[in-house]
């Protein structure tokens, strides 16, 4: 009897039918795959689970090996169902976990113990060190262009104190960071935090190299260390264009980047990049399109030969004034407020009034007072003054009124939307002037979007309340690869669709060539798997709801992600 067959006379969870005088009795059930076939596919093509049993010290005999536990985990992560890591049976139990991970595997394997050791193990490995090896067998697999990497930190805040006897022993046997507090760029100086250092290829934003750092570790020392750490392991590779924000600009790391390529942003706290900042009018500057203007300079800080490029951003210049404008009301208020009560001070002398006055002018970086030094005097008795009353000098106040300082304003209005970006590569042919603006530019497009999907809370951002510090490095470790999932796929997919000349219908159906895997995984949602079984044993399965659309999607995707979904290549 076929699958069609059966599902046409099946009701029930389970139905009977006979064959000679022999009754059959059959199962079937029906298991929601979704989209997570597709990250299944991935990381079979990278080898994840291989790569990372491989890394382990010792091979462990347990029924879920580590490499295992970490691809349920990375599953859970891209599901969409923002459940915690505690939840992971429930999650798994409507999943085909014989086809997303192995046969033999069921759903109750995956509990709190198994996932607790899976974390242990990776961190015991060096979780910078396993990451580096699946992301290089990613490289390897799809061909990633690494030319050019972005470089850049953030924080990641944590609740509880971690000052406990298990989070110093990690700390102490383990080599695991130290939960504590620093500069929080998430703006949460209340909370602990650990600092997470990702370096992405620049052409397609594909997460190259994750460190987790001490929770007041500096981003100055960082830097350097994470640039020397990544050219280690690439071993005799040619090493790529390092591409950062200011924090790496520093005389220390420039005088030991001087064998590798980089480009920066100039800190504005440098006294001569202050200068050249205010020093160019913007109409002397070259138009490059997009409403940039650049202008090349030479320059020779820390003793370091390089190359300075003034950049104008109209777009930028807007935001930056906009924000001036909301500063100066902010500042306008404030000073209103501070000039209302020094009206009110009366002063013994008037050159303590003048001396008040010049001191609250000093505090008013968009304001200026219209004042007058007036003398206050009051008769002896309350009430009508007889007429041969003499009102008696008894102090000094101010009066007038604060009018805003259009000047200064315009003056720092004319400058804003500015900035300064760097380079060793002084060779023109290497790296044209434009060229170097668009690699400073998609700074913000790779690295940062990495960070964004990493503390999206529907991607385990939620799931940082473990105890031990050392599982919490784990944990941002396995954030980190189904962050390389994701951007594989993504990649992939529209990749083929471009060469292919395809489309697939964006959220308000029209063709695209450049989906998101979220847009991906809506599209997948309802694919379900049917398992039919006899006495216990699979007979057959069957993947339901394959429209055409899905069906190019997985066709394009390759062989690995055609067999999560039963279809031949």
């Amino acid at each position: 009897m076929g699958v069609a067959a059966i599902m046409k006379g099946a009701k029930r969870g389970k139905i009977g039918y006979t064959r000679g005088m022999e009754t059959k009795e059959m199962e079937y059930e029906s298991k929601r795959l979704d989209h997570l076939g597709i990250v299944a596919g991935i990381c079979r093509q990278i080898k994840l689970i291989e790569v990372i049993d491989e890394s382990l010290a010792t091979v462990s005999n347990r029924k879920v090996s580590c490499g295992e536990a970490t691809q349920a985990m990375v599953l859970n992560a891209l599901g969409l169902s923002g459940r915690a890591l505690y939840l992971m049976p429930e999650y798994m139990q409507n999943k085909p976990v014989d086809r997303l991970i192995r046969e033999g595997l069921v759903a109750a394997d995956f509990n709190d113990d198994t996932l607790g050791r899976a974390l242990d193990e990776l961190q015991q490995a060096g979780v910078t060190e396993v990451f580096a090896q699946v992301a290089q067998s990613a490289v390897a697999v799809f061909e990633i262009e690494t030319a050019y990497a972005h470089l850049d930190t953030s924080s990641f805040s944590l609740q509880g104190s971690y000052a406990s006897a298990v989070a110093q022993r990690a700390v102490d046997a383990y080599d695991a960071v130290e939960i504590r507090h620093g500069y929080s760029k998430e703006n949460r100086p209340d909370l602990k935090q650990v600092v997470v250092t990702l370096i992405t290829s620049q052409a397609s934003a594909l997460p190259l190299w994750l460190e987790v750092l001490d929770g007041n570790s500096s981003d100055k020392v960082s830097f350097r260390e994470s640039v020397q750490a990544y050219i280690g392991q690439l071993e005799d590779a040619t090493p790529p264009w390092f591409i950062m924000d200011s924090a790496g600009y520093t005389q220390e790391n420039l005088a030991s980047w001087q064998e590798i390529k980089w480009v920066a942003r100039v800190p504005e706290t440098i006294a001569e990049a202050k200068r050249v900042l205010q020093a160019i009018a913007t109409e002397s500057m070259t138009a490059v399109g997009n409403g940039y203007r650049i202008l090349p300079l030479g320059n020779c800080y820390a003793g370091i030969h390089q190359r300075w490029l003034l950049v104008y951003s109209q777009q930028a210049y807007e935001r930056e004034s906009q924000a001036l404008d909301k500063r100066v009301a902010r500042a306008g208020e404030q000073a209103q407020q501070a000039w209302h009560t020094l009206q009110q001070t009366t002063f013994q002398c008037a050159a303590d009034a003048q001396a008040a006055l010049a001191q609250f002018c000093q505090r008013l970086p968009w304001h200026q007072s219209q004042a007058q030094i007036a003398a206050v005097k009051k008769y002896a008795k309350p009430g009508r003054p007889a007429k041969e009353a003499v009102a008696q000098l008894v102090g000094w106040q101010l009066t007038g009124e604060l009018l805003t300082n259009d000047a200064a304003i315009a003056d720092a209005r004319q400058w804003l939307g500015r900035f300064l970006i760097a380079t060793n590569v002084l060779d023109e042919t290497q790296l044209a002037d434009q060229a170097l603006l668009n690699c400073y530019k998609e700074q913000s497009s790779a690295v940062e979007r990495g960070f964004r999907f990493l503390k999206d809370p529907m991607f385990f951002a939620d799931s940082l309340f473990l105890k031990s510090p050392a599982r919490i490095m784990a944990m941002i470790m396995i954030m980190g690869l189904a962050l390389l999932v994701y951007a594989l796929a993504e990649r992939e997919l529209r990749r083929q669709l471009a060469a292919h000349n395809e489309t697939i219908p964006d959220q308000k159906g029209l063709p695209t060539q450049t989906p998101t895997m979220r847009r991906i995984a809506q599209i997948f949602e309802g694919v379900d798997l049917l398992q039919i079984r006899r006495n216990g044993q699979l007979v057959a399965q069957q993947i339901l709801n394959l429209t055409s659309v899905r069906l190019k999607i997985i066709r394009l995707l390759g062989p690995h992600v055609l067999n999560c979904y039963l279809v031949e290549f």
